[in-house]
């Protein structure tokens, strides 16, 4: 065999380009270190101590990621809002049985490796871990070019929190005339994105770049609207014992995710009118002709968060949320029964 043989880079993998750009996240990564981060980047595992003052400590984790938000993110070529909806749809799935975060491990997947991408879309990491107050203790960046074409890649996250064992909110002190309170979402948050997907660029043969009707945004603006985090408003509330079980409004809709907090024989009775969902629901139902019961399947409807409080309580939450900006909803209350019916 004569001349130069084959590398690794000549097979799509740039090993020196992976190295420069690890070498551009340890400043993001470090900035997020608080003082029971035991470990430093580039170690094989992450290392974290639990917290001090904690007498019966439960670590509660959760992994997901993105889904085809992605491809929003792609097609508008900004990639440093995607980090920050997955930590903060994290933080929710733990925030729902009272966890606090305390660290978070993410992994970034590429068809090439294109270091202000990666920057990008880890900075938007580092940002959200530290507005929850968790640490990035670190994550794994994989160059697959038979997996992913050149300008795509997929984003997943991993997160643990801890949460009292006498704290934790499983949904077993929730009663038969409770009351639901809804908190509304920031958009579509990081699901339903395949049928948006279809109506917004192939029914509405729209391009990022223009208005969105109803919203006064561009399409790029209203779809990659970060997936807000609902740690800061929830964690008093929490504190106080108001809160007997939350659900966090993803995939499923609330049909989909409220039942998952309720406890056996009983169900929830949902009035549509509480609310109104917003103009980027309105939108995609009348330009996809989606009926109303998918739409309530698919997306969040404009509430991300339902919190199941004892009527004794309720006022004092709607006050407390009232007070910290949000706009939050009665949307109906506990009954007998199965699942959600609608008023």
């Amino acid at each position: 065999m004569t001349g130069k043989g084959l590398s690794y880079r000549d097979s799509g993998v740039d090993l020196d380009a992976a190295e420069r750009a690890k070498e551009r996240l340890k400043g993001l990564v470090a900035s997020t270190r608080d003082r029971y981060t035991l470990s430093e980047v580039g170690v094989f595992g992450g290392m974290y101590q639990v917290p001090d003052g904690l007498s019966r400590p439960v670590l509660v984790s959760s992994a997901d990621g993105v889904g085809t938000k992605l491809k929003v993110a792609f097609l508008a070529g900004r990639h440093d809002t995607v980090g920050q909806c997955l930590v903060n749809h994290c933080v929710n799935d733990i925030l729902v049985q009272g966890a606090r975060p305390l660290f978070f491990l993410d992994y970034l997947a590429t068809g090439a490796m294109d270091e202000a991408v990666v920057t990008d879309v880890v900075s938007g990491v580092a940002v959200a871990c530290g507005e929850n107050g968790c640490a990035l203790l670190g994550g794994e960046t994989a160059q697959m070019p038979d997996f992913y074409a050149a300008d795509e890649y997929d984003l997943a996250g991993f997160i643990v929190g801890v949460v009292e064992r006498e704290r934790v909110v499983d949904g077993s002190r929730i009663r038969e005339g409770d009351v639901l309170v809804g908190i509304p979402s920031s958009g579509l948050h990081t699901n339903g994105y395949t049928l948006a997907r279809r109506i917004v660029f192939d029914v509405m043969g729209l391009g990022v770049d223009d208005p969105f009707p109803g919203t006064g945004r561009s399409v790029a603006d209203e779809l990659l609207a970060v997936h807000r985090s609902y740690l800061g408003v929830l964690r008093g509330p929490l504190e106080e014992g108001w809160v007997r079980g939350l659900a966090h409004i993803t995939g499923g809709g609330i049909p989909g995710n409220l039942p998952r907090v309720l406890p056996e024989g009983l169900g929830a009775l949902v009035d549509r009118a509480a609310w109104e969902p917003g103009a980027v629901f309105t939108t995609l139902q009348e330009a996809g002709g989606v009926e109303r019961m998918e739409m309530d399947r698919v997306f969040n409807m404009g509430i991300g968060m339902v919190v199941v409080v004892d009527p004794s309580s309720a006022d004092g939450l709607l006050g407390h949320l009232r007070a910290e900006g949000d706009r939050p909803v009665v949307l109906g209350h506990v009954q007998q029964g199965k699942g959600v019916t609608y008023a």
